[in-house]
């Protein structure tokens, strides 16, 4: 599975982060895996921002839920990330990655089996 990300490098604090991210040799509504963003910033661990499923449920984290939106495109095959409200403290390298177990293990050593190349976001005016 190969996932290629693309969006903006720079974001302004309140706006929106949009990131997208491209997924060739699985369909992302094969029902196997699920589809995650994943977020490292400087000095902190990695965090699970959210997932879709083959299905198109969506699974957020808590504390991220309320300005954080996952979605789909099955025609492009293609998953979106969503995040408003954008802070500094936002700043962090952000990647897409699939993994066919549940959250709860994969994000237990995030060792997922995909993932995209990464995109830094400096939350910056």
């Amino acid at each position: 599975v190969r996932l290629q990300q693309s969006g903006p490098g720079l974001v302004k604090p309140s706006q929106t982060l949009s990131l997208t991210c491209a997924v060739s040799g699985a369909s992302i509504t094969s029902e196997y895996y699920f589809w995650s963003w994943i977020r490292q910033a400087p000095g902190k661990g990695t965090e699970w921002i959210g997932a879709i499923s083959y299905s198109g449920s969506t699974y957020y984290r808590p504390s991220l839920k309320s300005r954080t939106s996952i979605s789909r495109d099955t025609s492009k095959n293609t998953l979106y990330l969503q995040m408003n409200s954008l802070k500094p403290e936002d700043t962090a390298v952000y990647y897409c990655a699939a993994d066919p177990r549940q959250i709860t293990i994969a994000t237990l050593n995030f060792d997922f089996d995909s993932w995209g190349q990464g995109t830094q976001v400096t939350v910056s005016s």
